[in-house]
This record gives structure tokens, C-alpha cells and sequence, in this order.
């Protein structure tokens, strides 16, 4: 099965590399929320614009660096970014430790992780691109979507039990160690790289030239605009969330990483999924189809009360997010790529990251504000009611082959 076919010695590096890192991201789920509402007492605006400002300073860092890793070799880049986020989340326990702690450090913590973490997967997706061939992309990124869903479906419910046991940072100490080690995974590929195209003409420039090629491509752009949006309105309630669930709710932070991690086994399913069922139904349709169903199931999470019946119902709105994501996320993943010029990978992904992140953070503290007035079940429901209308913004009908590669985008933004 294609599944199983062995992508080489080196995407096996590449992957075990993520797995590490994936599993100490798991693992420390929520805990820059938690830390704020378990250790510095803050309220839910307080909360919403760390996650918000951590996002957008962090996105507005990672601008320059889009074009500087675009003509340099990626795996370096990639050491490098893992092992700031190392240095940068060990220093939380450690100030915790001395009694220092701050929600300023938080911040500034938060701002150079985002900013990591945007030079990370862009230079990933590039070297992704060169390592494993055109036909070996879905089944390489369906196996990056499982191992991500795995490590949620494991890591919250251990994170959650280490909290309780060991403190409320004891997980970011693993989140840390798990950088280092997906960076000296990452040195193991060894082997060389295509050689980065030179940075002359077309090449050469900002990170505009990364949002010139998606919004001159007829393919790239609906997806644009709808990724961006869902997973911002999707994102916003998740500060919310934290604070209804350990607030008024009551529940326990083992029964908070309990909610979000069982529901993963969705992401195992629908992972596996995506393969064959892009090959039964078309790629555009199976977009179309989980790009829908996904929008569709947060809006119940405004409705969630406490005990037993709240968590299974977090449970199984999460279930149904999660799986229509799981099928969504591989196919678009491989899609964006196939579909983006080589030489303007990084920069493309960049620019979609930079975008979202900073979507993501300005909507964030707008609903930090509108909880503080209106309520946060109120500020949940209208995240829910307006992602029931992202689904206009999905391409209606499959991109013509050479829109799809976009070989007149040159002459949209110079020669080449």
C-alpha cells in the first residue's frame, strides 16, 4: 500500500524529527493559557491578548526572514529555529523556578517561539518539496497529519497528569528538550540540497513576492482566504474555552487536556482517509467536502455546561472538527505545495503564515474585548455563526491545469 512504501532513509529523519517535537508540543498543550490562569491569575482578556500578541509581534518578526531563508540552504534554517524555541521555552521553568516569572516574559516568549515557529514550516515545506517526489507528497503530509494528531491524542492527558503531579510548567521543560532533539534529528539527514535559486529577478525581492503568487493564482487564492479565516475563528475560542472550562465550569485541568485529546483519534481516522478518498472522489471534491464539514461543529461549543455531559459534549464537537480537519489538512497541504513555483516556496508560505497569524491575533483580542462585554459564551457563539459562512469562500470548481502552476505568474511581477 502506498501508505506503508518507504519514503527513504533521510524523509525518515525528516519524520522522526517532527514526531519528537510534535509529541513535546502535545505535551505542553494550552500551557502558556494555563500558566496565565493557574500561576499570574489572569482573566480572560488578559489571556486572549497573550495569545494575540504573541501571534502578531511574532508574525511581524518572521516578515524579513521569509526572503533570507528563500536562498539558503533549509535544513540549517530548521536546526536553527529549534533550537531558539529550545532556549526560548526553558527559560519559563527557569524563572518560575527563581520566582520571577512574568506575564511580560510569557509575552516575549510567545513573540519569539510564533516567530520561529513561521521560519520552521516554511523552510520545512520547501525541503519537503525537494526531498520526496511530486507522487510521495499527500502520502509524506498524511504521515506528518497522523503523527500530529497521534501526539494529541497522547500528549494533553499526560501533560495534564504532569501538571497536576510536577507543577503547572513541567511540561514546557519537555516542550523544550523536544526541540533539541528534533534539531539534532534534522542534522541527521545528512545528504545535500538542490542548490537555492539565486536571488536575481523575479526571485528576488520581499515577502510581497509571496502574496503576489497567491493572490495572482486562481488555485492558491480561495484557499487563501478561507484557511486563514477558519483557523483564526476557530482559534479565538480556544483562550475563551480555557478560561469557561477552568473558570465557571470547573473542570480540572486533567478533564481540560482529557476534552481535546480523545477527540484526536478523528485525526488518526481522517488522516487516513485523505489518500483514498482523493483517489475515489478527486481532490477538489474531498477539499470541498471536509472544508465544509469542518466549519460546521464549533458552534456548539458556546452550549457546553459543566460535568460529565459539558466534557462529552466538548468531546464530540471536537471529534467532528478534528476529523473533517485531518481529511482537509493533507490534501490542501500537498495541493499548496504542488501548486506554488519552486523558487517561491518559502516565501509563499511565509506570506500564508504571516497572514494567518496575524488574522489570528487581531481577531483574538477582539474577542478578549467583546467577552469582557458581552460574555464568553456570547463571544464562542458568534465565532461559531460566522465560520457557518467560510465555506462561500472554497473554490466552487477545479483550477484549470496552468492555472494550477501559474506558469504566466513571471510576467505579473517582473521577469525572471
Amino acid at each position: 500500500m502506498d501508505g506503508r512504501r518507504s519514503l527513504g532513509r533521510r524523509f525518515g529523519w525528516l519524520w522522526a524529527a517532527y514526531a519528537v517535537s510534535a509529541f513535546g508540543t502535545s505535551l505542553s498543550f494550552g500551557a502558556f493559557p494555563l500558566i496565565a490562569v493557574l500561576v499570574l491569575h489572569a482573566g480572560p482578556a488578559a489571556v486572549s491578548a497573550l495569545a494575540a500578541a504573541g501571534l502578531a509581534v511574532g508574525a511581524v518578526v518572521a516578515v524579513p526572514l521569509g526572503p533570507w531563508v528563500e536562498f539558503r540552504d533549509k535544513r540549517p534554517v530548521m536546526v536553527a529555529m529549534d533550537l531558539v524555541r529550545f532556549a526560548a521555552l526553558l527559560s519559563v521553568p527557569a524563572a518560575y523556578a527563581l520566582g520571577a516569572l512574568s506575564f511580560l516574559q510569557l509575552l516575549a516568549v510567545s513573540v519569539v517561539v510564533a516567530a520561529a515557529d513561521i521560519t520552521f514550516t516554511s523552510a520545512s515545506g520547501a525541503f519537503l518539496k525537494s526531498l520526496v517526489g511530486p507522487e510521495d507528497l499527500l502520502v509524506a503530509n498524511g504521515r506528518f497529519e497522523a503523527t500530529n494528531w497521534t501526539s494529541i491524542l497522547v500528549g494533553p492527558p499526560l501533560g495534564g497528569a504532569a501538571i497536576g503531579i510536577f507543577g503547572p510548567v513541567t511540561t514546557l521543560v519537555a516542550d523544550a528538550v523536544s526541540y533539541l532533539l528534533s534539531a539534532l534529528g534534522i542534522r541527521a539527514i545528512g545528504g545535500g540540497e538542490p542548490r537555492p535559486a539565486p536571488s536575481t529577478g523575479a526571485a528576488k525581492g520581499s515577502l510581497l513576492e509571496g502574496w503576489r503568487c497567491i493572490l495572482a493564482s486562481p488555485a492558491l487564492r480561495p484557499l487563501f482566504f478561507n484557511t486563514v479565516l477558519v483557523n483564526a475563528l476557530i482559534m479565538v475560542s480556544m483562550p475563551l474555552l480555557t478560561v469557561l472550562m477552568l473558570g465557571p465550569l470547573g473542570f480540572a485541568p486533567w478533564q481540560y487536556a482529557l476534552a481535546f485529546s480523545v477527540p484526536c483519534i478523528g485525526g488518526l481516522l481522517g488522516s487516513r482517509m485523505a489518500r483514498p478518498l482523493v483517489a475515489r472522489y478527486g481532490r477538489h471534491r474531498v477539499l470541498l467536502t471536509s472544508g465544509v464539514l469542518r466549519a460546521c461543529w464549533p458552534l456548539g461549543l458556546a452550549f457546553i455546561g459543566p460535568g460529565t455531559a459539558g466534557l462529552v459534549l466538548v468531546m464530540a464537537i471536537e471529534l467532528g472538527v478534528i476529523t473533517s480537519c485531518a481529511v482537509f489538512n493533507p490534501v490542501f497541504s500537498t495541493y499548496r505545495l504542488e501548486m506554488t513555483p519552486t523558487d517561491r516556496v518559502v516565501r509563499t508560505l511565509s506570506a500564508w503564515s504571516v497572514t494567518g497569524k496575524l488574522v489570528t491575533a487581531a481577531l483574538t483580542a477582539l474577542w478578549g474585548l467583546l467577552a469582557a462585554f458581552t460574555g464568553t459564551r456570547e463571544a464562542i457563539a458568534l465565532a461559531g455563526l460566522l465560520l457557518l459562512a467560510t465555506p462561500l469562500l472554497l473554490p466552487r470548481r477545479p483550477a484549470a491545469p496552468r492555472e494550477e502552476l501559474q506558469d504566466s505568474l513571471p510576467s505579473a511581477i517582473g521577469p525572471p
